[in-house]
């Protein structure tokens, strides 16, 4: 346990901070983030299976909407909370095991621009993803690798926190709100309960996953702040 703690203790510290700031405005952006990820995967199904996107938000109550025409229904709707974990365990692999943190961040800085441009409408949501990809953006610019190394550690880790937690949330503690496993529910048949269960267990075991086979030995950073 010792050298667990040892080997991956910012790692920790960070899933200790995010626990400890959850009910805050501090961890409110990076909510708000995993959010956006949320509806980009919801997005990304949408177009992949044939269709086509008509609009995208995000609100500052954690909420988000696409609304798409065509693709395959059964595929955008479970993509949602899915989609949204395997892009942060996507980040936090990035992280942990290439060298290409600047890269990733200034392509998810672009991202959301791009889909601002293309798809948001509403004041809120065009600021945030315009402020944050931005920022991505300038970071992965003027920031040696290790900095924005710890920034897809932190929106990678604070996803694997928040799905499963927003799963749980959404589909089995308020099982009658309109959530994307309700619809599925309604259109595939089930109960909202069986398919956030499933997706439940799909998320934990993917971060388990994700865990048990990338996390290594070591995985704490050497900060230089001379070099990129």
């Amino acid at each position: 346990m010792l050298n667990l703690i040892k080997g991956h203790w910012q790692l920790i510290a960070i899933v200790v901070l995010v626990f400890l700031f959850w009910p805050t405005r501090i961890v409110l952006p990076l909510k708000i983030l995993v959010v956006f990820m949320h509806e980009l995967s919801h997005a990304i199904a949408i177009v992949l299976t044939g269709g086509s996107v008509e609009s995208f938000t995000i609100s500052p109550q954690q909420g988000g909407l696409v609304i798409g025409r065509g693709g395959n229904r059964f595929l955008s709707l479970s993509a949602g909370y899915l989609g949204s974990l395997a892009l942060g365990i996507g980040l936090l692999v990035i992280a942990l095991r290439t060298h290409w943190d600047r890269a990733v961040l200034g392509g998810f800085g672009g991202i959301m621009l791009l889909v601002t441009l293309l798809y948001v409408r509403d004041l809120f949501a065009m600021t945030f993803c315009v402020g944050v990809g931005a920022a991505m953006l300038a970071m992965a610019w003027f920031l040696g690798r290790p900095l924005c190394d710890l920034v897809l550690r932190v929106i990678g880790l604070t996803s694997m926190i928040y799905v499963p937690y927003d799963i749980f949330d959404d589909t089995i503690r308020r099982s009658g709100i309109r959530s994307d496993a309700y619809m599925l529910a309604e259109e595939f048949g089930g109960a909202t309960m069986l398919w956030g269960g499933a997706w439940l267990v799909l998320s934990i075991l993917s971060i388990f996953l994700c865990l048990r086979f990338f996390l290594g030995r070591n995985s704490n950073l050497r900060f230089d702040f001379n070099a990129k």
